[in-house]
């Protein structure tokens, strides 16, 4: 069944928000923090399903920890879209009131000696502003803190990453249909855009469309540069589908490749599966890393491969765990990442191939299935 017409999940409930916020008290708890301090962004939305209309310099946070209820602490105006939200339906919220200290709404619920996990995305205003009103409180930030807090996806998530990467790859089997040739690399952008949207993603996070030489910059932007016939193309594309993400690359070529176009993506190939083949329970975060690596460096690019191996997906599309030399995490059931090798030849072209993974209880899944090879298109 096409991915357009996949049934939508059902939406998280009140339980589902209480269970996670339940898990995230205790991993903080053993991590020695008093609790842990959400503000607006991918962590709030994933334990209250909240997500503000306009993130400003109000304060919104949401606070955990053991020694009580979860409250959510909302500028008064916007306290009734708060009270909507699944997950905030059953837990306690306060308001504060402009002209008034939003920090003295928190402070009541804090240790004044507490050392607390926080959010990434919080404002320093807003970190300031609680040391300021705690002189003796700490803070950690929860990358650090709690790097695996939503690492580790349940049923209910993977069955959503597992739609948007039926979405993605649906998109990936329609753009080979569409012309390249001739056309500015924006125009392509644009297609991939609207395939997202097509087969369901609601955001579309990023379309990479790199030809000939920009494809050897990872993170190019599409430009208005001209597609070529003989040009290797890395198209890089995600989003969010049912608040879950996609992200896969595959590397075309317009018409014929040349033998060393061939070569080099088939050395990434055989990288990209080493570094699926080394996912399993127990093994580690560098462990994946090192597989894809060697491919690569014993082929002679090794200096042409210059980032990490991969990064986690979830809500957002990175996220830890990140898929990188010295990181020693190890794997568990439910973990999603990608892997995703590449070579980058400055001034000539790029292959990078990408897919999406689950940890499983005896090894790994790919949330990705199109084919691997070279594509080719007109």
């Amino acid at each position: 069944m096409a991915a357009d017409r996949l049934e939508r999940p059902a939406p998280f409930t009140s339980e589902d928000y209480r269970a996670r916020s339940r898990r995230v008290v205790d991993s903080a708890a053993a991590q020695g923090l008093s609790g842990v301090l959400i503000s607006p962004g991918p962590d709030l939305v994933w334990l209250t399903g909240y997500r503000p209309t306009a993130v400003t310099e109000r304060l919104t946070l949401l606070v955990l920890s053991q020694d009580r209820e979860p409250t959510l602490v909302v500028p008064t105006l916007e306290r009734h879209d708060a009270e909507r939200a699944e997950g905030v339906k059953k837990i306690q919220v306060t308001d504060w009131a402009d002209a008034t200290d939003p920090y003295r709404a928190v402070a009541p619920l804090l240790r004044p000696d507490g050392t607390y996990g926080i959010s990434d995305s919080t404002w320093a205003l807003h970190l300031l502003g609680l040391q300021d009103s705690l002189p003796k409180s700490r803070y950690r930030s929860l990358t650090k803190a709690l790097p695996m807090m939503r690492a580790v996806k349940g049923p209910d998530e993977l069955a959503r990453l597992a739609s948007a990467g039926a979405a993605a790859d649906e998109t990936y089997r329609a753009v080979l249909e569409v012309p390249f040739a001739g056309r500015q690399e924006t125009d392509v952008a644009a297609d991939l855009a609207a395939l997202l949207r097509r087969f369901g993603h609601e955001q579309v996070d990023f379309t990479v469309v790199g030809s000939g030489p920009n494809g050897a910059n990872p993170h190019h932007e599409a430009g208005d540069r001209v597609i070529r016939e003989g040009d290797a193309v890395v198209l890089d594309f995600g989003g969010l589908k049912d608040g879950y993400g996609s992200d896969t690359t595959r590397t075309v070529c317009v018409g014929e490749p040349t033998a060393e176009i061939r070569d080099v993506h088939e050395i990434v190939r055989q990288a990209q599966q080493a570094g699926v083949d080394a996912v399993r329970p127990g093994a580690t975060c560098q462990d994946v890393d090192r597989a894809a690596r060697a491919v690569i460096r014993e082929a002679g690019y090794g200096e042409a491969f210059i980032h990490r191996t991969g990064h986690g997906i979830g809500v957002t599309t990175h996220e830890p765990p990140y898929i990188v030399e010295g990181e020693g995490q190890p794997l568990v059931p439910g973990m999603c990442f990608s892997v995703e090798p590449g070579i980058y030849l400055e001034g000539r072209f790029g292959v990078r191939i990408e897919d999406i993974v689950t940890v499983t209880g005896s090894g790994v899944a790919r949330l990705n299935n199109t084919q691997h090879g070279l594509g080719i298109v007109a």
